[in-house]
């Protein structure tokens, strides 16, 4: 089937073609640049829902007539066909078959006759008095050929192009095409009506012949035949449906008018995968099957890898994000192997309650660590910034902008649940990443704490998909290999994912992407992951004895009905279980 968003760059071409408009005039309609809407226009980037209003409103017509297919709103662009903002909510009426057959004038092969749209000719006492559409040369073609718009045989030819001159004949043909035999006749078939009546009557199936006939080969030119109504079995007439859709909105005539395509998905995966086990194959390759050479000569790889993964991912995205912004001072190191000001929220937290009741309790507690999977790749769906940070002391949080903020945490009275700011000891303001400002503000939410103060913020314009590509080829190909036991193949995607975290900051082993505001979100990314984990169990009634490092939780109770155990990203796996209380 034909994907929504294909049908659509389908139908804003042929409005384009039928205005003879230019992607700089378009462009100019919308208020976007041309390579934005050259992008769209060749797949490369997403119509939104606000571009198909924009699109209505530039040609002057229903949102839904522009998501209807080409055919239906090039016939409302000329009037040919009613537009839904008319009807919106009403049943549609079918229109009935034009008389262009009957009062159309003997025409040649290859001879010019003015007619408008609609297949009236210009100038005929039968045209519609309110049709002002366009006038064009129409010509006879001497075989049937495929329609542009339907596919189906036709023998007009309008701009160069064979193809029907109203959307009731292309309705007509591509009803006619998907029409299915007819059913057999039953025992006690209803009395057949008269042929006179068959031919007079005003409902006349939609599959009557197009309104120019196929022309002899060769010869005089003779008038054209009268439509010729094919002699079918009688069959009952169906009751009507009480919301019939007319027959282009029930088959769009793009479907028929190209192959039938699978919708692509939201995220194209499928080269960036190949990419990378295309890369472990160079390995295997090259080191002659031995698997350790080829794990290490990936591992080594694997940054300029990652980096190659990143620009394939970002080929055709909305935005362009800035490598090498300047730095702030409260994101550069103060010496070489010393850190900067942005606290992460690692998590370093025991349950202190917990551990001195089980100090005097005789009986055995058992407890589970559980180890959360590929931390730092589910990291990577994240608010990131796309350009340089820039200061905002309005005090307020914009969700649709990222970065790191100066704040005063708020007090933390929960000892049964760890700090979402972590096991921060000093009293007073902090400089934080975006992915702890979010987790206390949702905190805050659910009554947890109160709000954190925002002092200053260094910000810019985000996106939660700058990396979104990327992490689902590597997740992807890391499931991949784990159903396949390929160690290698999880190895190596393993060591590009965190090999990018740990050195898009200020490491001399990456020159090609300066961002330590990147790294510092992530990272507290990964620890607001599970921080949530923690508290999920919790909200369960599970008892949390433990969080620490990146991927750590430790819990009493039967988390397998909490937590999906597995070795996926949305899973955790056991690592040991050991007891407190008891005899030692």
């Amino acid at each position: 089937m034909v994907s929504t968003e294909e049908l659509l760059r389908l139908t804003v071409s042929a409005l384009m073609q039928r205005r003879e408009e230019r992607q700089g005039t378009l462009a100019e309609g919308l208020g976007q640049s041309q390579a934005a809407v050259s992008r769209k226009l060749t797949g490369r980037a997403h119509w939104s829902l606000e571009d198909v209003d924009l699109l209505a409103s530039h040609y002057g017509m229903h949102p839904l007539d522009v998501l209807s297919g080409p055919t239906h709103a090039v016939g409302v662009l000329h009037g040919a066909v009613p537009s839904l903002r008319n009807v919106f909510g009403q049943p549609l009426p079918v229109p009935a078959p034009g008389p262009v057959a009957a009062s159309a004038p003997a025409l040649a092969p290859g001879t010019p006759v003015a007619l408008t749209l609609d297949g009236t000719p210009a100038g005929d006492g039968a045209a519609r008095e309110q049709d002002t559409g366009p006038q064009t040369a129409v010509q006879r073609l001497g075989a049937p050929q495929p329609c542009v718009l339907c596919g189906q045989p036709c023998v007009a030819e309008l701009d160069g192009f064979p193809q029907h001159l109203t959307t009731e004949q292309c309705a007509a043909a591509v009803a006619a095409a998907h029409t299915p035999p007819p059913a057999p006749v039953s025992p006690a078939p209803a009395p057949a009506p008269a042929a006179a009546e068959l031919v007079s009557a005003p409902t006349a199936a939609p599959t009557a012949e197009a309104p120019f006939p196929p022309a002899p080969a060769a010869g005089p030119v003779v008038p054209l035949p009268a439509p010729v109504v094919p002699a079918v079995p009688p069959v009952p007439p169906a009751a009507p449906a009480p919301l019939a859709a007319p027959a282009p909105l029930a088959v769009p005539p793009a479907e028929a008018a190209r192959p039938l395509l699978r919708s692509a998905p939201r995220y194209a995966s499928e080269p960036l995968i190949e990419r990378i086990t295309g890369r472990v194959e160079e390995a295997l390759e090259e080191c002659g099957g031995d698997l350790a050479a080829a794990r290490d000569l990936l591992v080594k790889s694997a940054i300029p890898d990652v980096m190659d993964l990143l620009k394939a991912s970002r080929v055709g995205g909305r935005y362009e994000h800035s490598e090498f912004p300047p730095t702030h001072d409260i994101l550069s190191k103060k010496s070489q192997k010393g850190a900067d000001e942005i606290w992460e929220g690692r998590p370093k937290w025991r349950n202190s309650a917990l551990f001195a009741a089980a100090k005097k309790d005789t009986q055995e507690i058992q407890v589970s660590a559980l180890d959360m999977n590929a931390a730092y790749l589910s990291a990577l769906k994240c608010w990131l910034p796309i350009g340089q940070l820039k200061s905002d002391t309005s005090g307020v949080h914009d969700p649709k902008k990222s970065g790191v903020h100066l704040i005063t945490p708020p007090a933390w009275n929960h000892t049964d649940l760890p700090n979402p700011l972590g096991n921060r000891i000093e009293p007073g303001q902090v400089w934080v990443g975006e992915s702890t400002l979010r987790l206390m503000l949702d905190c805050a939410r659910q009554n947890l704490a109160d709000a954190p103060l925002i002092h200053e913020s260094l910000v810019s314009g985000a996106s939660e998909g700058l990396l979104e590509k990327m992490r689902r080829a590597m997740a992807e190909t890391r499931k991949n290999a784990i159903a396949e036991n390929d160690e290698l193949t999880v190895e190596y995607v393993k060591a590009m994912y965190s090999k990018f975290v740990s050195t898009i900051g200020e490491s001399s082993m990456n020159r090609e992407l300066r961002r330590p505001d990147w790294m510092h979100i992530i990272r507290s990314k990964a620890f607001a992951n599970l921080w949530m984990k923690a508290h999920k169990a919790k909200k369960a009634g599970l008892q949390v004895v433990q969080i620490s490092g990146t991927d750590e939780l430790h819990i009493i109770g039967d988390w397998r009905s909490v937590l999906p155990e597995g070795r996926d990203l949305n899973q955790v796996k056991e690592k040991h279980t050991y007891t407190l209380g008891g005899k030692r």
